[in-house]
């Protein structure tokens, strides 16, 4: 398993995590370790780590992210 991070603009609120935590738990492939404001700890067994489709989740509820390096 691998683990990757994303950085999330736009969250305020412990409503916010939860909407984020949630369309993170919907992607396939990723596994939700933590969300905290302005950031997600994802991991996943795939190889590369489908960092679009979480992104791409997350944009679909309203937020901007983009990979952690």
């Amino acid at each position: 398993m691998s683990e990757f991070s994303l950085r999330i603009d736009g969250m305020h609120c412990g409503s916010c995590i939860r909407r984020v935590s949630q369309a993170l738990a919907s992607t396939e492939g990723v596994e939700v370790k933590e969300v905290r404001l302005g950031t997600a700890r994802l991991s996943t067994v795939q190889d590369p780590p489908p960092v679009d489709l979480a992104v791409a989740a997350l944009a679909k509820v309203g937020f901007a992210a983009q990979l952690e390096q």
